[in-house]
């Protein structure tokens, strides 16, 4: 959580600079939206490696700072660039031990007491939005989708059962850069929120009966925009 807390005092910081920079502006014709973003979510795991199963709650925290920049008028229409943090876990059925060298084994029968891995991400999202607002709305409904791709900086393992507690941090074959399309459609305060990720989560690595792990993530939830 150490890097949720940096990460969100540096944004906070930029956004405080960013406002200030905006108070000569006049609120009628310069005005912008939802510059700051907090995110929870559930991550599924799809297209699956046959024998592979998800167990229990996965869940997912983003946060960070787009950069609104209105490109009609009326300001209704937009594109936003920002910068943000991502943390994600799945909680699975893989055997993850990197003791000697990396080995992948599904573990059937949910014979475990822990099995998951997680992520953190530094993340550049890019969106095309759609608003109902005006300089003097906050409550308006909107509609963004974008491309979303993420830098994994840190990762680690957890596997658990009666006999043995492994534990492993930098995964090997985990992709470095996940990316994926997203969408967030709601009203006000309640916006819903998808991510559809375009590759693997794993590339080129095999569990030991040489199934190769391929799948995706979708995450599903809420995302809250700020100022």
């Amino acid at each position: 959580m150490k890097y949720c807390f940096f990460l969100f005092s540096f944004l906070m910081c930029l956004q405080t600079v960013l406002g200030q920079s905006n108070k000569s502006e006049p609120l009628d014709s310069l005005y912008r939206e939802d510059q700051l973003y907090v995110s929870v979510t559930y991550n599924a795991l799809i297209n699956l490696t046959e024998g592979m199963t998800q167990n229990s709650f996965s869940p997912g925290f983003h946060l960070g700072l787009i950069r609104d920049f209105p490109v009609n008028k009326t300001r209704n229409f937009a594109i936003g660039l920002g910068l943000g943090y991502s943390y994600n876990r799945f909680n699975q059925n893989l055997k993850i031990d990197t003791s000697s060298q990396p080995i992948y084994e599904i573990v059937q029968g949910g014979n475990f007491n822990k099995s998951n891995f997680s992520q953190h991400l530094i993340e550049l999202p890019l969106e095309f939005r759609w608003r109902t607002s005006n300089s003097e709305t906050y409550k308006f409904w909107r509609i963004y989708s974008g491309i979303k791709a993420g830098y994994v900086f840190a990762s680690k393992s957890v596997f658990e059962d009666a006999s043995e507690r492994l534990y492993s941090k930098n995964l090997e074959g985990l992709n470095a850069w996940q990316y994926g399309l997203t969408l967030s459609v709601g009203y006000n305060t309640w916006n819903g929120y998808v991510y559809y990720g375009l590759n693997s989560v794993f590339d080129s690595v095999s569990t030991t009966n040489n199934q190769s792990i391929d799948f995706n993530s979708l995450k599903i939830g809420l995302i809250f925009y700020i100022l």
